[in-house]
């Protein structure tokens, strides 16, 4: 797909670093900000950049408007389905939790040129699978591996990949007004961008079937409470929350909240035997840091540590 001049890659998704914080802010409003190709690979890319950028502590990602993500725009561009790689994402109406205008129902595909008189994109086998590792798993992998902390700032309704894309994130603030929706089974579609894997270890394997069997809509009040959400906020206190959260965990000490976040993210799948031998690996690499020699420096000294990311 080639983005019209108004929706460019940089755009439809704005980008900012201010005080150790990169900022990532999904800016088609109009389209609850469902996520096209051109703007899923232009998120996956700052994220890769954060990574390496040591001017950069911690990451928000946000969006503007009333939704924070409804899903996966399958109607934004002219590319069969076998070139875009966006994963299906199931699209939400933030209204009606229907469809929007700018999220197909179900399937993947987009191509009118396959049609075998169904009606149906024709498709290969395989097409599909690909579709999905190739778009949404890669985009919930860049947030799971990127070496700064990312907090997600949820703005309004998150729905589908939407959802799983705040899910993806170290940490979760919701505005009073945001909502989450599994709407996967409300298309008859199976979850994909990675919502089997990320729902189970934040709130348990039942309560994860309770949300993908129904597709109800989660309040972000009750999402704070079975633990989707560190924390929920008036509306307007969202950015600013966000603001502080992150500059903290810029002021940190980088290579450490990187190697914990690694850990963590690991544990899970983990036996003991390794998950001790990567955390006693872990510590052997921090310990060559700046950061480390500084914060074991200032607690001798009994003053605060100056921590540089180094």
């Amino acid at each position: 797909m080639t983005s019209s001049p108004e929706e460019s890659p940089e755009s439809v998704v704005r980008h900012a670093t201010d005080n150790g914080v990169a900022w990532i802010i999904l800016n088609r409003p109009a389209a609850m900000n469902a996520i096209t190709p051109d703007q899923r690979e232009r998120l996956i890319s700052l994220f890769d950049d954060a990574s390496a950028d040591p001017a950069v502590g911690a990451v928000v990602l946000t969006a503007t408007g009333k939704g924070f993500c409804a899903g996966a725009d399958l109607r934004g561009g002219g590319r069969p389905a076998r070139d875009t790689g966006t994963g299906t994402g199931a699209g939400a109406d933030t209204d009606t939790d229907t469809d929007t205008s700018t999220s197909t129902s179900a399937g993947t595909g987009t191509d009118p040129g396959t049609d075998s008189g169904t009606g149906e994109p024709e498709r290969v086998a395989g097409d599909v699978a690909r579709l999905i590792r190739r778009g949404a798993q890669r985009l919930i992998a860049a947030v799971l591996d990127c070496e700064k902390p990312v907090v997600a700032a949820v703005n309004g309704t998150a729905a589908g990949l939407g959802a799983h894309l705040a899910f993806a994130c170290d940490l979760v603030l919701a505005a009073e007004s945001a909502r989450f929706i599994e709407v996967f089974v409300r298309r008859g579609l199976v979850p994909d961008g990675g919502g089997a894997y990320l729902l189970p270890r934040l709130v348990g394997p039942q309560r994860a079937k309770e949300l993908m069997f129904f597709g109800d809509a989660l309040s972000a009040a009750e999402a704070e409470r079975i633990g989707l959400v560190n924390r929920v906020v008036p509306d307007g206190d969202l950015a600013g929350t966000a603001r502080e959260w992150a500059e903290r965990l810029a002021a940190g000490p980088t290579r450490a909240i990187a190697l914990t976040k690694q850990l963590v993210n690991e544990s899970l799948g983990a036996d003991r035997a390794a998950a001790f031998a990567a955390e006693a690996a872990a510590q052997e690499i921090n310990m060559t840091t700046a950061d480390a020699r500084e914060g074991v420096r200032a607690f001798t000294e009994r003053r605060a540590p100056r921590y540089r990311g180094r």
